[in-house]
Protein backbone atom coordinates (compact mmCIF):
# COMPACT_ATOMS: atom_id res chain seq x y z
CA UNK A 1 0.00 0.00 0.00
CA UNK A 2 1.34 3.45 -1.15
CA UNK A 3 1.77 6.49 1.21
CA UNK A 4 -1.07 7.95 -0.33
CA UNK A 5 -3.26 5.60 0.06
CA UNK A 6 -2.65 4.50 3.95
CA UNK A 7 -5.07 7.44 5.05
CA UNK A 8 -7.69 5.81 3.19
CA UNK A 9 -10.06 2.77 4.19
CA UNK A 10 -9.29 -0.49 1.23
CA UNK A 11 -12.57 -1.45 -0.17
CA UNK A 12 -14.72 -4.29 1.25
CA UNK A 13 -16.39 -6.96 -1.02
CA UNK A 14 -18.72 -9.61 0.47
CA UNK A 15 -19.53 -13.20 -0.48
CA UNK A 16 -22.99 -13.99 1.53
CA UNK A 17 -24.18 -17.32 0.52
CA UNK A 18 -27.72 -18.80 0.42
CA UNK A 19 -26.80 -21.38 2.91
CA UNK A 20 -24.01 -23.36 4.52
CA UNK A 21 -21.79 -25.01 2.16
CA UNK A 22 -23.08 -23.27 -1.16
CA UNK A 23 -19.16 -22.55 -1.82
CA UNK A 24 -18.69 -19.03 0.15
CA UNK A 25 -15.15 -20.05 1.14
CA UNK A 26 -14.20 -21.10 -2.03
CA UNK A 27 -15.35 -17.94 -4.07
CA UNK A 28 -13.82 -15.32 -1.33
CA UNK A 29 -10.42 -17.59 -1.69
CA UNK A 30 -10.49 -17.34 -5.22
CA UNK A 31 -10.55 -13.33 -5.19
CA UNK A 32 -8.44 -13.05 -2.29
CA UNK A 33 -5.59 -15.04 -4.73
CA UNK A 34 -7.03 -13.29 -7.83
CA UNK A 35 -6.32 -10.06 -6.47
CA UNK A 36 -2.98 -11.13 -4.56
CA UNK A 37 -1.42 -12.50 -7.93
CA UNK A 38 -2.33 -8.67 -9.64
CA UNK A 39 0.02 -7.07 -7.33
CA UNK A 40 -2.87 -5.83 -4.18
CA UNK A 41 -2.71 -6.69 -0.42
CA UNK A 42 -5.50 -8.77 0.44
CA UNK A 43 -6.90 -9.60 3.54
CA UNK A 44 -9.65 -12.02 4.22
CA UNK A 45 -12.38 -11.25 6.92
CA UNK A 46 -14.91 -13.25 8.71
CA UNK A 47 -16.47 -11.71 11.72
CA UNK A 48 -17.69 -15.00 13.45
CA UNK A 49 -16.83 -18.63 12.65
CA UNK A 50 -18.74 -21.28 13.71
CA UNK A 51 -16.25 -24.34 13.34
CA UNK A 52 -13.97 -26.70 14.91
CA UNK A 53 -11.59 -26.42 12.28
CA UNK A 54 -9.28 -23.61 13.59
CA UNK A 55 -5.69 -23.07 13.32
CA UNK A 56 -2.29 -21.33 14.97
CA UNK A 57 -1.22 -17.74 13.71
CA UNK A 58 2.58 -16.93 13.88
CA UNK A 59 1.77 -15.05 17.54
CA UNK A 60 0.25 -18.22 18.84
CA UNK A 61 -3.35 -17.23 18.62
CA UNK A 62 -6.21 -19.11 17.53
CA UNK A 63 -8.32 -18.62 14.52
CA UNK A 64 -10.44 -19.89 11.91
CA UNK A 65 -8.77 -22.76 9.52
CA UNK A 66 -10.82 -20.85 6.24
CA UNK A 67 -9.21 -17.56 7.06
CA UNK A 68 -5.78 -19.12 7.35
CA UNK A 69 -6.73 -20.50 4.03
CA UNK A 70 -7.85 -17.78 2.26
CA UNK A 71 -4.62 -15.61 3.70
CA UNK A 72 -2.22 -18.74 2.41
CA UNK A 73 -4.19 -18.08 -0.60
CA UNK A 74 -3.29 -14.01 -0.66
CA UNK A 75 0.21 -14.47 0.33
CA UNK A 76 -0.08 -12.82 3.65
CA UNK A 77 0.49 -14.05 6.93
CA UNK A 78 -3.08 -14.93 9.13
CA UNK A 79 -3.77 -12.48 12.18
CA UNK A 80 -6.31 -12.94 14.17
CA UNK A 81 -8.07 -9.64 13.04
CA UNK A 82 -9.11 -11.66 9.74
CA UNK A 83 -11.58 -13.74 12.53
CA UNK A 84 -11.81 -11.77 15.18
CA UNK A 85 -14.48 -14.05 16.70
CA UNK A 86 -14.16 -17.68 16.76
CA UNK A 87 -17.15 -20.32 17.92
CA UNK A 88 -15.83 -23.95 18.73
CA UNK A 89 -19.38 -25.75 19.59
CA UNK A 90 -19.14 -28.30 22.43
CA UNK A 91 -22.78 -29.49 22.45
CA UNK A 92 -26.01 -28.96 20.26
CA UNK A 93 -26.54 -25.42 22.42
CA UNK A 94 -23.15 -24.09 23.67
CA UNK A 95 -19.79 -23.81 22.18
CA UNK A 96 -16.33 -22.43 23.50
CA UNK A 97 -16.00 -18.48 22.62
CA UNK A 98 -12.39 -17.75 21.11
CA UNK A 99 -12.34 -13.69 20.38
CA UNK A 100 -9.18 -12.26 18.82
CA UNK A 101 -7.58 -15.45 19.28
CA UNK A 102 -7.81 -16.45 22.97
CA UNK A 103 -9.96 -18.90 24.42
CA UNK A 104 -12.52 -16.86 26.84
CA UNK A 105 -15.39 -18.92 27.95
CA UNK A 106 -18.19 -21.29 27.57
CA UNK A 107 -21.07 -20.26 26.84
CA UNK A 108 -25.05 -21.15 26.18
CA UNK A 109 -26.50 -19.68 22.76
CA UNK A 110 -28.90 -17.88 24.73
CA UNK A 111 -25.54 -16.15 26.90
CA UNK A 112 -23.64 -15.40 23.71
CA UNK A 113 -26.61 -13.73 22.00
CA UNK A 114 -26.88 -11.33 24.94
CA UNK A 115 -22.89 -10.27 24.29
CA UNK A 116 -23.80 -9.20 20.26
CA UNK A 117 -23.47 -5.95 20.26
CA UNK A 118 -19.98 -5.85 22.27
CA UNK A 119 -19.13 -8.33 19.91
CA UNK A 120 -20.11 -6.61 16.68
CA UNK A 121 -17.83 -3.42 18.13
CA UNK A 122 -14.81 -6.03 18.43
CA UNK A 123 -15.25 -7.25 14.80
CA UNK A 124 -15.67 -3.57 13.37
CA UNK A 125 -12.49 -2.56 15.28
CA UNK A 126 -10.66 -5.51 13.16
CA UNK A 127 -12.09 -4.78 10.06
CA UNK A 128 -11.08 -1.37 10.45
CA UNK A 129 -7.34 -2.07 10.89
CA UNK A 130 -7.36 -4.35 8.09
CA UNK A 131 -8.79 -1.80 6.14
CA UNK A 132 -6.54 0.56 6.98
CA UNK A 133 -3.41 -1.97 6.17
CA UNK A 134 -4.72 -3.13 3.25
CA UNK A 135 -5.59 -2.96 -0.57
CA UNK A 136 -8.63 -4.98 -0.29
CA UNK A 137 -10.68 -6.80 2.13
CA UNK A 138 -12.51 -9.87 1.32
CA UNK A 139 -15.11 -10.02 3.52
CA UNK A 140 -17.16 -13.68 4.06
CA UNK A 141 -20.53 -14.32 5.21
CA UNK A 142 -21.71 -17.22 7.54
CA UNK A 143 -24.69 -19.70 6.80
CA UNK A 144 -27.73 -17.87 5.00
CA UNK A 145 -27.77 -14.41 4.97
CA UNK A 146 -31.76 -14.63 5.06
CA UNK A 147 -31.99 -16.10 8.61
CA UNK A 148 -35.23 -13.71 9.91
CA UNK A 149 -35.22 -15.22 13.11
CA UNK A 150 -31.23 -14.18 13.07
CA UNK A 151 -30.75 -11.03 11.15
CA UNK A 152 -31.57 -8.87 14.36
CA UNK A 153 -28.47 -10.22 15.95
CA UNK A 154 -26.47 -10.73 12.66
CA UNK A 155 -22.60 -9.47 13.09
CA UNK A 156 -21.12 -11.20 9.96
CA UNK A 157 -23.80 -10.93 7.44
CA UNK A 158 -26.01 -8.31 6.03
CA UNK A 159 -25.04 -6.13 9.19
CA UNK A 160 -21.31 -6.15 8.32
CA UNK A 161 -21.39 -5.91 4.80
CA UNK A 162 -23.49 -2.54 5.66
CA UNK A 163 -21.08 -1.26 8.20
CA UNK A 164 -18.58 -1.86 5.65
CA UNK A 165 -20.44 -0.32 2.84
CA UNK A 166 -19.58 -3.63 0.85
CA UNK A 167 -20.93 -4.89 -2.45
CA UNK A 168 -22.69 -8.30 -2.14
CA UNK A 169 -21.90 -10.95 -4.08
CA UNK A 170 -24.78 -13.57 -3.27
CA UNK A 171 -23.71 -17.52 -3.72
CA UNK A 172 -25.78 -20.15 -4.69
CA UNK A 173 -25.07 -24.10 -4.92
CA UNK A 174 -26.85 -25.31 -8.01
CA UNK A 175 -25.44 -28.46 -7.20
CA UNK A 176 -28.22 -29.49 -4.41
CA UNK A 177 -31.13 -28.32 -6.16
CA UNK A 178 -33.63 -25.31 -6.76
CA UNK A 179 -30.68 -22.73 -7.51
CA UNK A 180 -33.71 -20.02 -8.52
CA UNK A 181 -35.60 -20.83 -5.42
CA UNK A 182 -32.21 -20.53 -3.37
CA UNK A 183 -31.90 -16.91 -5.27
CA UNK A 184 -35.03 -15.54 -5.32
CA UNK A 185 -35.90 -17.05 -2.01
CA UNK A 186 -33.38 -15.26 -0.29
CA UNK A 187 -33.87 -12.06 -1.99
CA UNK A 188 -37.64 -12.11 -0.85
CA UNK A 189 -36.77 -12.20 2.92
CA UNK A 190 -34.78 -9.23 2.70
CA UNK A 191 -36.11 -5.76 3.49
CA UNK A 192 -35.45 -3.63 0.13
CA UNK A 193 -32.55 -2.12 1.25
CA UNK A 194 -31.05 -5.36 2.32
CA UNK A 195 -31.86 -6.47 -1.30
CA UNK A 196 -29.99 -3.40 -2.78
CA UNK A 197 -27.11 -4.35 -1.11
CA UNK A 198 -26.58 -6.98 -3.13
CA UNK A 199 -24.74 -6.51 -6.92
CA UNK A 200 -25.24 -10.08 -8.38
CA UNK A 201 -24.88 -13.56 -8.03
CA UNK A 202 -22.29 -16.27 -8.52
CA UNK A 203 -23.51 -19.89 -8.87
CA UNK A 204 -21.78 -22.59 -7.68
CA UNK A 205 -20.87 -26.10 -8.65
CA UNK A 206 -22.64 -26.47 -11.88
CA UNK A 207 -21.84 -29.92 -13.73
CA UNK A 208 -23.02 -30.56 -17.45
CA UNK A 209 -23.18 -28.29 -20.52
CA UNK A 210 -23.30 -24.58 -19.15
CA UNK A 211 -24.74 -23.67 -22.52
CA UNK A 212 -28.01 -25.55 -21.19
CA UNK A 213 -28.08 -22.51 -18.24
CA UNK A 214 -27.90 -19.88 -20.18
CA UNK A 215 -32.06 -19.23 -20.31
CA UNK A 216 -31.57 -19.58 -16.41
CA UNK A 217 -29.34 -17.29 -16.01
CA UNK A 218 -31.36 -14.86 -18.25
CA UNK A 219 -34.60 -15.59 -15.99
CA UNK A 220 -32.67 -14.49 -13.11
CA UNK A 221 -31.11 -11.33 -14.12
CA UNK A 222 -34.54 -10.50 -15.52
CA UNK A 223 -37.21 -11.25 -12.03
CA UNK A 224 -33.80 -9.61 -10.10
CA UNK A 225 -32.54 -6.75 -12.35
CA UNK A 226 -29.42 -8.10 -11.36
CA UNK A 227 -26.18 -9.39 -12.69
CA UNK A 228 -25.38 -13.23 -13.00
CA UNK A 229 -21.21 -12.89 -12.54
CA UNK A 230 -21.05 -16.66 -13.38
CA UNK A 231 -21.13 -19.73 -13.09
CA UNK A 232 -18.78 -22.04 -11.32
CA UNK A 233 -18.38 -25.84 -12.30
CA UNK A 234 -17.28 -28.27 -10.39
CA UNK A 235 -14.20 -29.01 -10.28
CA UNK A 236 -12.12 -31.98 -9.54
CA UNK A 237 -8.52 -31.50 -10.73
CA UNK A 238 -7.06 -29.96 -7.56
CA UNK A 239 -8.02 -29.23 -3.95
CA UNK A 240 -9.09 -26.85 -1.52
CA UNK A 241 -10.10 -27.27 2.40
CA UNK A 242 -13.26 -27.67 3.24
CA UNK A 243 -14.64 -25.21 5.95
CA UNK A 244 -17.02 -27.45 7.64
CA UNK A 245 -17.20 -31.15 8.60
CA UNK A 246 -20.53 -31.27 6.25
CA UNK A 247 -18.70 -32.40 3.84
CA UNK A 248 -18.02 -35.79 5.61
CA UNK A 249 -21.30 -36.00 7.56
CA UNK A 250 -23.19 -39.41 7.53
CA UNK A 251 -20.62 -41.82 6.12
CA UNK A 252 -21.74 -44.80 5.12
CA UNK A 253 -19.83 -48.54 5.93
CA UNK A 254 -17.04 -49.09 3.29
CA UNK A 255 -16.23 -52.31 1.89
CA UNK A 256 -13.13 -52.85 0.46
CA UNK A 257 -12.03 -55.27 -2.23
CA UNK A 258 -8.67 -56.98 -2.57
CA UNK A 259 -8.03 -55.21 -5.96
CA UNK A 260 -8.19 -51.46 -3.85
CA UNK A 261 -5.49 -49.44 -2.91
CA UNK A 262 -4.39 -49.85 0.65
CA UNK A 263 -6.96 -47.89 2.77
CA UNK A 264 -6.80 -45.82 6.12
CA UNK A 265 -9.70 -45.65 8.25
CA UNK A 266 -10.43 -41.91 10.12
CA UNK A 267 -13.31 -42.49 13.01
CA UNK A 268 -15.54 -39.72 12.25
CA UNK A 269 -16.27 -38.46 15.91
CA UNK A 270 -19.68 -36.47 16.49
CA UNK A 271 -17.34 -33.23 17.76
CA UNK A 272 -14.43 -33.74 15.13
CA UNK A 273 -11.98 -30.92 14.72
CA UNK A 274 -9.45 -29.54 12.46
CA UNK A 275 -10.26 -32.63 9.55
CA UNK A 276 -8.76 -31.16 7.12
CA UNK A 277 -5.08 -32.42 9.20
CA UNK A 278 -5.85 -35.16 6.17
CA UNK A 279 -6.31 -33.65 3.11
CA UNK A 280 -2.39 -34.18 2.14
CA UNK A 281 -2.90 -38.33 2.93
CA UNK A 282 -6.57 -37.84 0.91
CA UNK A 283 -4.09 -36.32 -1.83
CA UNK A 284 -2.23 -39.33 -2.13
CA UNK A 285 -3.68 -41.24 -5.35
CA UNK A 286 -2.39 -44.58 -3.85
CA UNK A 287 -4.08 -44.60 -0.92
CA UNK A 288 -7.91 -45.12 -0.06
CA UNK A 289 -9.12 -42.59 2.90
CA UNK A 290 -11.99 -43.58 4.17
CA UNK A 291 -14.14 -41.31 6.77
CA UNK A 292 -16.15 -44.07 8.99
CA UNK A 293 -19.12 -43.21 11.27
CA UNK A 294 -21.38 -46.37 11.79
CA UNK A 295 -19.71 -49.17 13.22
CA UNK A 296 -17.56 -51.78 10.73
CA UNK A 297 -15.01 -53.98 10.96
CA UNK A 298 -11.43 -52.52 10.53
CA UNK A 299 -9.39 -55.64 9.65
CA UNK A 300 -9.10 -54.66 5.94
CA UNK A 301 -7.18 -51.35 6.84
CA UNK A 302 -3.45 -50.19 7.43
CA UNK A 303 -4.32 -47.68 9.56
CA UNK A 304 -6.88 -46.52 11.97
CA UNK A 305 -6.81 -42.53 13.39
CA UNK A 306 -9.10 -41.47 15.66
CA UNK A 307 -8.86 -37.35 14.99
CA UNK A 308 -9.00 -34.60 17.21
CA UNK A 309 -12.65 -32.94 19.22
CA UNK A 310 -13.86 -30.20 20.64
CA UNK A 311 -15.56 -32.94 23.70
CA UNK A 312 -13.15 -35.57 24.81
CA UNK A 313 -14.89 -36.99 27.00
CA UNK A 314 -18.16 -36.70 25.39
CA UNK A 315 -16.31 -38.44 21.74
CA UNK A 316 -14.84 -40.57 23.93
CA UNK A 317 -18.22 -42.00 25.82
CA UNK A 318 -19.84 -42.11 22.29
CA UNK A 319 -16.80 -44.40 20.80
CA UNK A 320 -17.35 -46.73 24.15
CA UNK A 321 -21.20 -46.76 23.37
CA UNK A 322 -21.65 -47.53 19.82
CA UNK A 323 -18.79 -50.54 19.42
CA UNK A 324 -16.04 -48.48 18.09
CA UNK A 325 -14.21 -49.43 21.57
CA UNK A 326 -14.19 -52.66 20.79
CA UNK A 327 -13.54 -52.72 17.31
CA UNK A 328 -10.42 -50.85 17.80
CA UNK A 329 -9.01 -52.83 20.75
CA UNK A 330 -9.89 -55.93 18.35
CA UNK A 331 -7.95 -54.49 15.63
CA UNK A 332 -4.85 -53.44 17.82
CA UNK A 333 -4.75 -57.29 18.82
CA UNK A 334 -4.77 -58.19 15.68
CA UNK A 335 -1.49 -56.22 14.65
CA UNK A 336 -3.40 -52.91 13.48
CA UNK A 337 -1.90 -49.60 13.46
CA UNK A 338 -3.84 -46.91 15.54
CA UNK A 339 -3.22 -43.21 15.45
CA UNK A 340 -4.33 -41.22 17.81
CA UNK A 341 -4.18 -36.71 16.95
CA UNK A 342 -4.79 -34.34 20.08
CA UNK A 343 -8.37 -35.18 21.52
CA UNK A 344 -7.61 -38.54 19.45
CA UNK A 345 -4.82 -39.05 21.43
CA UNK A 346 -6.36 -38.20 24.91
CA UNK A 347 -8.62 -40.78 24.46
CA UNK A 348 -5.73 -43.39 23.95
CA UNK A 349 -4.54 -42.96 27.39
CA UNK A 350 -5.46 -44.43 30.61
CA UNK A 351 -7.58 -41.25 32.03
CA UNK A 352 -9.22 -38.20 30.59
CA UNK A 353 -9.01 -35.74 33.78
CA UNK A 354 -11.64 -32.80 33.95
CA UNK A 355 -11.49 -31.44 37.54
CA UNK A 356 -12.60 -28.13 36.21
CA UNK A 357 -15.31 -28.81 34.17
CA UNK A 358 -14.06 -27.45 31.21
CA UNK A 359 -16.02 -30.36 28.82
CA UNK A 360 -18.69 -30.31 30.88
CA UNK A 361 -19.66 -31.72 34.43
CA UNK A 362 -15.93 -32.43 36.23
CA UNK A 363 -15.67 -35.87 36.34
CA UNK A 364 -12.51 -38.17 35.10
CA UNK A 365 -13.17 -41.13 32.03
CA UNK A 366 -11.90 -44.08 31.30
CA UNK A 367 -9.49 -44.02 28.43
CA UNK A 368 -9.12 -46.53 25.36
CA UNK A 369 -5.54 -47.18 27.25
CA UNK A 370 -3.60 -48.52 24.57
CA UNK A 371 -1.04 -45.67 25.55
CA UNK A 372 0.34 -45.62 28.82
CA UNK A 373 -0.37 -41.86 29.90
CA UNK A 374 -2.93 -39.33 31.62
CA UNK A 375 -4.51 -36.51 30.42
CA UNK A 376 -5.73 -33.20 32.85
CA UNK A 377 -7.87 -31.09 30.77
CA UNK A 378 -7.13 -27.55 31.98
CA UNK A 379 -6.98 -23.81 31.44
CA UNK A 380 -5.53 -21.85 29.54
CA UNK A 381 -5.23 -23.29 26.18
CA UNK A 382 -2.14 -24.07 24.25
CA UNK A 383 -1.92 -23.16 21.24
CA UNK A 384 1.80 -22.99 19.12
CA UNK A 385 2.85 -23.21 15.76
CA UNK A 386 5.97 -25.60 16.23
CA UNK A 387 8.56 -26.95 14.58
CA UNK A 388 9.69 -30.88 15.61
CA UNK A 389 11.95 -34.13 14.85
CA UNK A 390 11.39 -37.43 15.06
CA UNK A 391 14.73 -39.85 14.21
CA UNK A 392 16.55 -36.94 12.20
CA UNK A 393 13.25 -36.44 10.55
CA UNK A 394 11.61 -32.49 10.56
CA UNK A 395 8.17 -31.15 10.56
CA UNK A 396 5.89 -28.41 11.63
CA UNK A 397 2.62 -27.94 12.95
CA UNK A 398 0.24 -26.58 15.50
CA UNK A 399 -1.01 -27.50 18.35
CA UNK A 400 -4.34 -26.55 20.17
CA UNK A 401 -5.44 -28.21 23.20
CA UNK A 402 -6.65 -27.66 27.16
CA UNK A 403 -4.66 -29.00 29.35
CA UNK A 404 -1.55 -31.74 29.28
CA UNK A 405 -1.24 -35.46 29.10
CA UNK A 406 1.59 -37.08 30.88
CA UNK A 407 3.52 -40.33 29.44
CA UNK A 408 3.96 -42.81 32.24
CA UNK A 409 6.49 -44.58 30.66
CA UNK A 410 7.25 -45.64 26.92
CA UNK A 411 9.10 -44.02 23.93
CA UNK A 412 8.19 -40.13 23.32
CA UNK A 413 7.14 -39.50 19.72
CA UNK A 414 8.88 -35.95 18.81
CA UNK A 415 11.48 -33.78 20.00
CA UNK A 416 9.79 -30.07 19.64
CA UNK A 417 12.61 -27.47 18.96
CA UNK A 418 10.21 -24.48 18.40
CA UNK A 419 6.60 -22.62 19.88
CA UNK A 420 5.78 -19.84 18.32
CA UNK A 421 9.15 -19.14 16.45
CA UNK A 422 10.82 -19.14 19.93
CA UNK A 423 13.30 -22.12 20.45
CA UNK A 424 11.78 -25.14 22.46
CA UNK A 425 13.03 -27.94 24.06
CA UNK A 426 10.53 -30.82 24.58
CA UNK A 427 8.64 -33.55 23.64
CA UNK A 428 5.50 -34.84 22.47
CA UNK A 429 3.37 -37.50 22.11
CA UNK A 430 3.85 -41.52 22.46
CA UNK A 431 4.54 -44.41 20.73
CA UNK A 432 4.46 -47.86 21.86
CA UNK A 433 4.39 -51.59 20.95
CA UNK A 434 6.55 -51.47 18.11
CA UNK A 435 5.14 -48.51 16.40
CA UNK A 436 1.48 -49.54 16.04
CA UNK A 437 0.02 -47.19 18.62
CA UNK A 438 1.04 -42.92 18.32
CA UNK A 439 -0.19 -40.61 19.32
CA UNK A 440 0.50 -36.72 19.35
CA UNK A 441 -1.25 -33.44 19.82
CA UNK A 442 0.83 -32.38 16.38
CA UNK A 443 -2.11 -30.91 14.01
CA UNK A 444 -0.86 -30.61 10.71
CA UNK A 445 1.95 -33.28 10.82
CA UNK A 446 0.93 -34.54 7.58
CA UNK A 447 1.78 -31.50 5.52
CA UNK A 448 5.48 -32.38 6.09
CA UNK A 449 6.35 -34.78 3.15
CA UNK A 450 9.19 -36.51 5.17
CA UNK A 451 7.18 -37.29 8.10
CA UNK A 452 3.98 -38.23 5.97
CA UNK A 453 6.70 -40.95 4.54
CA UNK A 454 7.85 -41.63 7.80
CA UNK A 455 4.85 -42.52 9.54
CA UNK A 456 3.54 -44.67 6.08
CA UNK A 457 6.83 -46.76 6.37
CA UNK A 458 5.78 -47.47 9.99
CA UNK A 459 2.46 -48.74 8.82
CA UNK A 460 3.68 -50.88 6.32
CA UNK A 461 3.53 -48.48 2.99
CA UNK A 462 6.81 -47.07 2.55
CA UNK A 463 6.66 -47.84 -1.29
CA UNK A 464 3.91 -45.27 -1.80
CA UNK A 465 4.98 -42.42 -3.39
CA UNK A 466 4.52 -39.09 -1.19
CA UNK A 467 5.09 -35.95 -3.80
CA UNK A 468 7.37 -32.94 -2.36
CA UNK A 469 4.79 -30.57 -3.49
CA UNK A 470 2.78 -31.83 -0.75
CA UNK A 471 0.76 -30.10 1.77
CA UNK A 472 1.70 -26.50 1.90
CA UNK A 473 3.18 -26.45 -2.00
CA UNK A 474 0.47 -28.47 -2.79
CA UNK A 475 -2.05 -25.80 -1.71
CA UNK A 476 -0.24 -23.09 -3.01
CA UNK A 477 -0.74 -24.25 -6.29
CA UNK A 478 -4.02 -25.22 -5.83
CA UNK A 479 -4.83 -21.80 -5.27
CA UNK A 480 -3.74 -20.89 -8.60
CA UNK A 481 -5.51 -23.15 -10.14
CA UNK A 482 -8.73 -21.69 -8.17
CA UNK A 483 -7.92 -18.42 -9.43
CA UNK A 484 -7.72 -19.49 -12.98
CA UNK A 485 -11.12 -21.80 -12.60
CA UNK A 486 -12.18 -18.68 -11.21
CA UNK A 487 -11.26 -16.14 -14.33
CA UNK A 488 -12.20 -18.44 -17.05
CA UNK A 489 -16.04 -18.31 -15.83
CA UNK A 490 -16.83 -15.21 -14.31
CA UNK A 491 -17.08 -12.03 -15.05
CA UNK A 492 -14.39 -10.49 -13.52
CA UNK A 493 -14.42 -6.77 -15.51
CA UNK A 494 -17.68 -6.78 -13.52
CA UNK A 495 -17.08 -7.62 -10.28
CA UNK A 496 -13.97 -5.06 -10.28
CA UNK A 497 -15.97 -2.40 -11.20
CA UNK A 498 -17.86 -3.00 -7.80
CA UNK A 499 -15.07 -1.96 -5.84
CA UNK A 500 -15.03 1.33 -7.36
CA UNK A 501 -18.22 2.07 -6.28
CA UNK A 502 -18.38 4.49 -3.49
Amino acid sequence: MTAENKSKKAPVIAVLGTGSDVGKSIIATALCRFFANRGMRVAPYKAQNMSNNSGVTPEGLEMGRAQIVQAEAAGVPPHVDMNPILLKPTSDVGSQVVILGEAKENCLAGEYYKRKEQLFSTACEALNRLRKNNDLVVMEGAGSCAEVNLMEHDIVNLRMAEYAKAPVILVGDIHRGGIFAQLIGTLSCLSQEHQDMISGFVINRFRGDIELFRDGADWIEHITDKKVFGVMPWFNHFQIEAEDSVVIENPEKTIIKDNDNPSIAIIRIPHISNFTDFDPLISIKDINIHFLEKVQDLSSYKAAIIPGSKNTRFDLQWIKDTGWAEKLNAYFNNDGHILGICGGYQMLGQHVHDPDGLEGKPGTSEGLSLLPLETFLQSPKTTTLSKFSRQGVSGTGYEIHMGHSKVLNGEKLFDIHERNGKKFEGTDGCIMHNGRVIGTYMHGLFDSPDITRQWLSIIGLEDISVAETHGPAARDKAYDQLAEHFKKNIDIKAIQSLLNKD
